[in-house]
């Protein structure tokens, strides 16, 4: 029996793309570079446009909310259904559901 799809076309690197956020080769680029590293470059970057002052931000105890909410797009980019999804992070579906809604996942995907 086929497994039905619940996401179609999610990718973040095409909805990128579609967007006009990003090319294919600063996707080749990206690539080259760790994790932490263009973590640290977006900060870096975002800093420089506010004049190093993130004043009200609490960057240290939001990160938490930040890594989510990538985790959340990643597994929902690379899977074929959100069950896929729930269990590629491990979640009961109802948790995982949960957390779609309050990271609003959704939102973020209905523009692919």
């Amino acid at each position: 029996m086929k497994e039905r799809n619940t996401i179609k076309n999610k990718s973040i690197a095409s909805k990128l793309i579609d967007d006009g956020i990003a090319s294919e080769e600063l996707l080749v680029l990206f690539n080259s570079i760790s994790l932490e590293d263009i973590i640290a470059l977006k900060l870096e970057l975002s800093s420089k446009i506010l004049k190093n002052r993130f004043y009200g931000f609490d960057i240290w105890r939001n990160s938490s909310y930040i890594v989510k909410d990538a985790l959340l797009k990643f597994a929902i980019s690379n899977t074929n259904s959100k069950k896929d999804a729930a269990r590629f992070l491990n979640l009961d579906y109802a948790s995982f559901s949960r957390l779609i809604k309050k990271f609003k996942v959704d939102k973020y995907f209905d523009r692919c």
